[in-house]
């Protein structure tokens, strides 16, 4: 199937005891593994990339004249995913851009996780059984490939952790995910760093809601960091709560107080901010308003070296994480929509191509796909 259409070729096959058959002319066409061109492929990842299997089916029936049912494109597109997914992850494919590039040869970065809907082994045995049933009915053979079936999680759901790398201008980005555990993650960032040329940028500095798990792995591997500072705006949460706490939640004088602390660990920074609320909690040394003081002072007291933000920001650098929230968002919104549930190996699949299509590489992926 191409996106003019379906072809018909006939086609001359050779078969030899060595070889086995050989098809010259599928070699020349690039359809030895593929029933879809390079083009339909690219069509159906990109639509259901923004819309579930069933409606981006008939999606792309509408728009494209292009007859897919909902399965064999989720079959296409998790395939199509997983061979994107093994070429990034084997370096094959990756930022299309160094800190060379950058404006002023600086480049931020960013980590966090995102919770995923992930298929347990009690959902896939059900489905199972509702799916036998179902055949038997209509009368078909089963289509499961032999081999022991694919096992569901321990959960409902897995924590996705995502890295990403941007400059200033945010004219270059790239962000790629995982659903190992923190020490994928440390190896995807150093990797990434690699051929981003990190250790060249004249200016390099992460921006993090404060983690402990995010700080040991840019500490461990990315020790070549000028900075790491803590998101302004998690420790801005962290303010608002205990002021809540302090004088109720929505009073003026808990307003004033937030004001009072932000502008004090903002123009000042953290160790003005951590002498004003020891003022604070000599006048409440018990009960709830003692603990949330006392909460808020350890939260700052650990993160010190990460809140010096008169300094940052005569530097230049960024305060917040808006990119890396925003590629939290993205690339795991198509795995996210009401009632979806994900086998681990697809969600990755997906994130793959939602990397691609949100770092700015999708048409030289697709590019390169084609000149296979």
């Amino acid at each position: 199937m191409t996106v003019n259409g379906l072809l018909e070729l006939k086609r001359t096959i050779y078969w030899n005891r060595e070889r086995g058959s050989v098809a010259p002319l599928d070699e020349l066409l690039g359809i030895v593994s593929e029933r879809y061109s390079a083009g339909v492929r690219e069509m159906g990842c990109l639509v259901s990339l923004h819309a579930a299997f069933v409606p981006a089916s008939v999606n792309l029936a509408r728009m494209a004249q292009l007859t897919i049912s909902h399965s064999a494109l989720r079959e296409l597109v998790e395939r199509e995913g997983g061979r994107a997914e093994r070429a990034i992850r084997q370096g094959h494919f990756g930022p299309g851009w160094t800190s060379q590039e950058c404006t002023h040869q600086t480049v931020a970065t960013g980590a966090d996780g995102v919770m995923v809907p992930m298929v347990t082994e009690e959902q896939k045995q059900k489905r199972r059984v509702t799916e036998a049933r179902k055949r038997k009915r209509e009368g078909r053979k089963s289509t499961a490939q032999p081999g022991r079936p694919k096992s569901g999680g321990d959960g409902s759901y897995k924590e996705f952790k995502i890295v990403s790398f941007y400059d200033k201008d945010k004219a270059h980005l790239y962000a790629v995910g995982t659903s190992g555990d923190h020490e994928a993650l440390g190896r995807l960032m150093r990797r990434e760093a690699t051929q981003l040329r990190l250790d060249l940028a004249r200016h390099k500095y992460s921006v993090t809601d404060g983690a402990e798990w995010i700080a040991r792995q840019y500490a461990k591997q990315l020790p070549m960091l000028d900075q790491n500072i803590l998101d302004y705006y998690p420790l801005r949460d962290h303010v608002i709560a205990a002021a809540h706490v302090l004088y109720g939640e929505g009073t003026r004088q808990a307003r004033a107080w937030r004001e009072e602390m932000m502008g004090s660990v903002w123009n000042q920074g953290s160790l003005v901010m951590l002498d004003r609320l020891a003022n604070y909690r000599r006048r409440h040394r018990g009960g709830a308003k003692g603990e949330a003081l006392k909460a808020l002072r350890e939260y700052v007291a650990k993160r010190v070296n990460m809140t010096d933000y008169p300094s940052y920001r005569q530097i230049g650098y960024d305060c917040g994480s808006g990119p890396t929230e925003s590629f939290c968002g993205t690339l795991t919104k198509r795995l996210k929509g009401r009632g979806m549930h994900w086998d681990k190996d697809n969600a990755d699949s997906m994130m793959a191509l939602g990397s691609l299509y949100y770092s700015n590489l999708w048409q030289s992926y697709w590019t390169k796909q084609r000149a296979a």
